[in-house]
């Protein structure tokens, strides 16, 4: 909540009530950093309420339910969920009439989102405004004049979406990428491995199986099967995995049979500070592949779903690229191994030409550099363009 600091004493303003919804990690990343921009702009209270994680709930978020009770990815995961996920759906919007607030934000998680505005009353003075435009250029088209029935506003975090959706009478404003407000180009990852006692020139490989349960343990075999006969040719490489709280029990039990001494570390400052220090990252594709772009750490994408999901998206799918540095530049500079090419072997082949190829390895540096410019505005963060484009549909 945010308390007025220079709001004058003769002068009453109600309270502006936000109630945000993120289902996943970087929906709560970019909720966190929304909230805070919000704060900053106003000279007024602010009161929050909805589902986040531990950046918005540091933010004065107090969640309805953990958020990982809503980060499910695919349409066979969400299927043995469905009843709590419908109990869920029926909660929030329940809270959501009660209270009714100025304005819904919902970040990412369309399908939640969606069952939620279902069943929410309209009134007159709510405004609805969507983070993060779904992946219409990829798949599903038909979603353009889904969102422009349901929400008064989108913002996207890449510079070519709007386009898709003014067309069909959405107000959509490009707002940046909040990867290039995350401070990560000035790490060096020097404190990592002096607590880790590694030394400078150790070769050290970042392992990034995913955010979801279901992901990472789709990734985890390819990725240790990599790892092992990558460390055949480089018998000196370490291995670090970053990963978050509610799935570091489960990492390290499994990284523990690869009998190789496995780095584990939890939370955000690690997981940026291991990163930063590692040579080379083999990754699950999302957001992550950007944050190493940003840190201009060389990686190889692996990413796998479930067989009826990848079924779908084979029918469904309309672009060459998984990740969006290759998208950003419609070109192949971060190598892909996608559902059956995702290999131990197809993996430990890529990686290792990073190792060993030093034009391989500056070359997707630069290319990294190039699509990170794509992602920022001139003159504004964009948190705070994001809070200023909410802020302007408020009455």
């Amino acid at each position: 909540m945010n308390r007025p600091n220079n709001q004058n004493s003769n002068t009453s303003v109600e309270a502006i009530k936000i109630f945000l919804i993120a289902g996943e990690p970087s929906g709560d990343f970019l909720g966190g950093r929304l909230m805070a921009a919000l704060k900053r702009q106003v000279s007024f209270e602010v009161e929050f309420y909805g589902i986040g994680g531990e950046c918005m709930q540091e933010e004065g978020l107090k969640s309805l339910v953990p958020i990982h009770d809503l980060s499910i990815m695919g349409i066979a995961e969400v299927v043995p969920k469905f009843l709590k996920l419908r109990r869920l759906v029926l909660k929030t919007a329940n809270v959501i009439n009660y209270l009714s607030p100025n304005m819904l934000i919902t970040i990412d998680s369309p399908g939640f989102c969606f069952g939620v505005l279902k069943r929410v009353k309209k009134p007159n003075k709510m405004k609805r405004v969507h983070y993060v435009a779904p992946s219409v250029w990829a798949w599903r088209p038909g979603r353009i004049k889904k969102f422009a029935r349901e929400f008064d506003h989108l913002l996207t975090l890449l510079p070519f979406e709007p386009k898709y959706f003014t067309s069909s009478g959405l107000p959509t404003t490009f707002v940046g990428h909040a990867v290039v407000e995350s401070n990560l180009e000035g790490l060096d990852g020097i404190r990592f491995r002096e607590r880790y006692k590694l030394a400078p020139n150790t070769p050290l490989l970042c392992v990034l199986p995913g955010s979801r349960l279901g992901e990472v343990r789709r990734h985890l075999k390819p990725f240790r099967d990599a790892v092992l006969l990558l460390r055949r040719n480089i018998p000196t490489l370490k291995i670090v995995v970053p990963t978050l709280s509610n799935l570091i029990h489960e990492i390290r039990e499994e990284v523990k049979a690869w009998g190789i001494g496995v780095i584990v570390v939890e939370g955000q400052k690690e997981k940026f500070e291991s990163m930063a220090a590692s040579n080379v990252a083999l990754a699950a594709s999302g957001t992550v592949t950007l944050e190493l772009a940003m840190m201009r750490v060389p990686c190889v994408i692996g990413y796998r779903v479930n067989l009826i999901t990848s079924w779908l998206v084979r029918v469904l799918i309309r672009v060459k690229y998984a990740n969006l540095v290759n998208i950003l530049l419609d070109r192949e500079v971060v190598p892909e191994f996608i559902q059956g090419n995702c290999s131990g072997k197809n993996l430990a082949v890529g990686l290792e030409k990073l190792f060993r190829d030093q034009d391989v390895y500056v070359a997707q540096q630069k290319a990294a550099e190039d699509a990170i410019n794509l992602l920022r505005l001139k003159n504004q963060l964009p948190s705070d363009s994001a809070a200023s484009t909410v802020l302007s549909l408020i009455d």
